[in-house]
């Protein structure tokens, strides 16, 4: 995966430590692989929902909601029914 030539054997390079600056970007390119994996892994669950008959654009909505506190989700929910009725809805 390493794109990095490894017969530099200066540890520091221009004073930066070279195996650490490698050790994390090799760290970050595993997690970025995961991420993909996991962006997958997620989307086919959506992919099953949907099949099962649900609506995944509400599914993504109450997933959204159920990480804001729920004082800031009252909030919000009140603001949109005196938003709706000033507008006649």
């Amino acid at each position: 995966m390493s794109e990095f030539p490894k017969d530099h054997n200066d540890p520091a390079v221009g004073g930066i430590a070279a195996d650490r600056l490698r050790s994390i970007i090799e760290r970050v390119e595993r997690l970025e692989e995961e991420r993909k994996g996991l962006a997958g892994d997620i989307k086919d669950i959506f992919t099953e929902a949907k099949s099962a008959g649900f609506n995944v654009k509400v599914l993504r909505q109450i997933i959204r909601i159920r990480k804001q506190e729920p004082s800031e989700v009252e909030e919000q929910e009140t603001l949109l029914d005196i938003y709706r009725r000033a507008i006649g809805m």
